[in-house]
């Protein structure tokens, strides 16, 4: 229950930030305000604090223009304050996350007279290790010359001006001029650069290392820990999750999450649980496990250890080997069993229908998963036998070589378990009960020849983010501007697996629609199913509407049909268009505006990339062309997956899936157009469909209230 004194508190706090910056109340964003507060004051809790009911999540879309980061500060964070909980906001996006941190949250603390504490999380991997740092500048404690050898921990081979960019790391923290975070490094830093300075959670050691007090991690880690707010990403949310909760972050129980551009939150697990394996490179890679292993011994006094394990990794991989060889013989003749391509990278792709693998494959990963499962156990034993070496409690191994070491065995513990999760994946059988697991194959040549990746990932991630995530958070706020689809929650839901008695509500837009744009249907657009014709009239369309206004947005569901109409083009036209690949995303808007601002007209060819995350304002972008209606591609093999089984469960597939899913992308790229209430413009769909098709009615009907207008 939402107290008066709370009530009061959020009330005065929003009108206390209005006046200073001069605005009005938009209703939108107060009935956001409201319903967040209300829903999180409303947890029911134990004497301990602890969640007891289930009306913990609130899932609310709110249109651009709305002020969705002072709506759920202000609704958060006093109720959480009071309750003694705290907050982890997430972003999907960086673009986003740099926003919230550095514009909105100090923007409201300096306004709303409301005062939190608030520090940026990030993983170990963004921060400077000390202990590494030291070793690349003290002469005589490079450990173990023959770990230079191996390609993926190239540590030793540094070049003058790394040496250079290391001592001017070193001198930058000693002094106290920069924190360790890479990101606030003045200059970029290559990865492999970067790579030999920092570390993870299986190569740290913790309070047992010698600059533990000064650790940028740890020190970081602790404005965590005293913060209110703790800013992330989805994905860092996602691994602490997984890792058991509370490892980063602070514990579920005591969290109130909240997801900005949630919508994104699904796909987001999807991949988290996603595995795959290559044969071949598996094959080489067992190889390339033993020579490192020997090397290790030799580097080192273990003989006993080391060489035992040694010896039975030698046995483990004699038997996977053979069963290796064997699984390629009996893969390979699917190749020429499938047709499918995969259009990015042009791979031929075998897809088991509804998820389901021939017994043989089946009792193969079986017998493969067994010396697997061992292969962990014995590089577990080898990685905690570095893990004394580092905190000094072994005498047959320098602490400097167990430092050393530690990295690589760490990544190849951690590929050794990747390995095993896909036999495990490959052996089980799915639940009749639950969505399936979708299982493919991906073909592609080797130096070697042939070889095949085998891979897996659930087709919904319901049963994921219900297990980890929102059976255990004390309470969960999901916001984005597309959460519904075709007007209702139910996409989100069924996608997500958010508890049905969550609290779902949309609030309504600042932006007067009929007013500020239009929707037009040109009679130039065709059914996009003819390809070359329906290229050849957008050609014709972008020719004759390009300089009618400065700032053109043009957004295509296929990079061959984007290739295609540049070329097609004219050459003045061409020579006013920027097109995505040819330039980076970031390069492509700072080229477009300043052409705009030049008072010159500019026109943007962009992906799916280019329908969410960019921001153009005002002249930047009057005219958004969207070149067909947005369904998925229909090679994708989750998406395929997940169509049979809604199929054998008697549901329509395109219609609960595709046609969904069409709808939140085109609500996105539609939103491409009025950033600020004073924005106009026109959204072409150059697509007949969208009038001709009764789901493209529907599609119509999903979108904000513009006027359509027949052109």
């Amino acid at each position: 229950m939402l107290s008066d004194e709370l009530k009061q508190q959020i009330q005065l706090a929003y009108r206390t930030f209005l006046d200073k910056k001069g605005l009005t109340p938009r209703y939108g964003q107060r009935l956001m305000i409201a319903e967040i507060a209300r829903g999180i004051a409303g947890v029911v809790q134990d004497n301990d604090g602890k969640r007891t009911g289930d009306q913990h999540v609130v899932v609310i879309e709110a249109g651009t223009g709305t002020g969705k980061t002072l709506a759920y500060l202000l609704g958060v964070m006093p109720v959480a304050k009071a309750m003694g909980k705290k907050v982890v906001l997430a972003t999907a996006t960086v673009a986003l996350q740099d926003q919230v941190v550095n514009k909105d949250i100090p923007e409201v603390l300096r306004n709303s007279g409301f005062s939190f504490s608030y520090a940026l999380a990030k993983g170990r991997g963004r921060y400077l290790c000390l202990s590494k740092l030291d070793r690349l500048m003290t002469p005589g404690q490079e450990a173990g010359t023959n770990l230079a050898l191996w390609e993926d921990f190239q540590q030793y081979a540094v070049d003058k001006h790394e040496a250079e960019l290391y001592r001017a790391m070193d001198q930058a923290v000693e002094s106290r001029a920069w924190d360790g975070d890479r990101d606030s490094w003045s200059d970029s830093v290559d990865d492999l650069t970067w790579r030999r300075v920092t570390n993870d959670h299986r190569g740290c050691t913790g309070r047992s290392c010698g600059f533990y007090e000064d650790c940028p991690f740890y020190l970081a880690r602790n404005d965590i820990y005293r913060a209110d707010l703790i800013v992330a990403n989805h994905d860092l949310v996602l691994a602490d999750l997984a890792m058991g909760g509370g490892v980063v972050l602070p514990a579920p129980e005591d969290t109130v999450y909240v997801f900005d551009e949630g919508h994104h939150l699904p796909d987001k697990a999807l991949n988290h649980f996603s595995c795959s394996s290559q044969v071949r490179s598996t094959l080489s890679w067992l190889q390339d496990l033993i020579k490192m292993l020997d090397s290790l011994v030799d580097s080192s006094d273990a003989q006993g250890m080391a060489a035992g394990v040694v010896g039975s990794v030698r046995d483990i991989n004699a038997a996977m080997a053979e069963g290796l060889t064997l699984l390629l013989s009996t893969l390979t003749p699917l190749a020429d069993a499938t047709d499918q391509v995969e259009s990015e990278q042009g791979k031929l792709v075998y897809r088991f229908e509804h998820g389901v693998v021939p017994e043989a494959l089946r009792d193969q990963s079986a017998q493969l998963l067994a010396p697997s499962r061992e292969l962990v156990k014995q590089l577990q034993l080898v990685v905690d036998w570095l893990q004394e070496g580092m905190e000094g409690k072994r005498s047959d191994i320098t602490r400097p070589d167990a430092e050393a070491w530690m990295p690589l065995m760490s990544t190849q513990l951690a590929r050794a378990e990747a390995l095993m999760t896909v036999w495990m994946r490959y052996e089980a059988a799915d639940d009749e009960l639950r969505a399936p697991v979708a299982r493919w194959l991906n073909f592609t040549q080797s130096p070697q020849g042939l070889d095949v990746e085998l891979s897996a990932c659930p087709v919904l991630a319901s049963d994921v983010l219900s297990r980890y995530l929102w059976s255990r958070a004390f309470a969960a706020v999901v916001t984005s501007a597309t959460l519904t689809a075709l007007g209702k929650f139910e996409r989100f839901q069924f996608r997500s697996g958010v508890p049905p008695t969550s609290h779902f509500k949309a609030v309504p837009s600042p932006f007067n629609y009929q007013e500020c744009g239009r929707i037009v249907v040109p009679d130039l657009a065709c059914d996009p199913t003819n390809g070359t014709r329906h290229t050849d009239q957008l050609v014709s369309y972008i020719e004759r509407i390009w300089q009618q206004q400065l700032g053109t947005l043009v957004l295509f569901s296929s990079r061959r049909q984007m290739d295609e109409v540049f070329e097609l083009l004219g050459t003045e036209v061409q020579d006013a268009v920027l097109t995505q690949g040819r330039l980076g995303k970031a390069e492509m808007v700072r080229q477009h505006k300043q052409r705009v601002d030049a008072g010159s007209h500019s026109v943007l060819f962009g992906l799916a990339s280019f329908a969410e995350g960019v921001d153009l304002p005002g002249a930047y972008c009057s005219c958004v062309v969207i070149a067909r209606l947005p369904f998925s591609v229909p090679e994708d093999p989750v998406d395929a997956t997940l169509a049979e089984w809604i199929q054998k469960r008697g549901g329509n597939p395109f219609m609960q899936i595709a046609v969904p899913d069409a709808a939140i992308r085109l609500k996105q790229a539609v939103g491409r157009l009025l950033r600020t209430e004073s924005d106009q413009g026109s959204i072409v769909i150059f697509d007949r469909r969208i009038v001709d098709k009764r789901y493209g009615k529907l599609l119509l009907q999903s979108l904000p209230p513009f006027p359509l207008v027949r052109q």
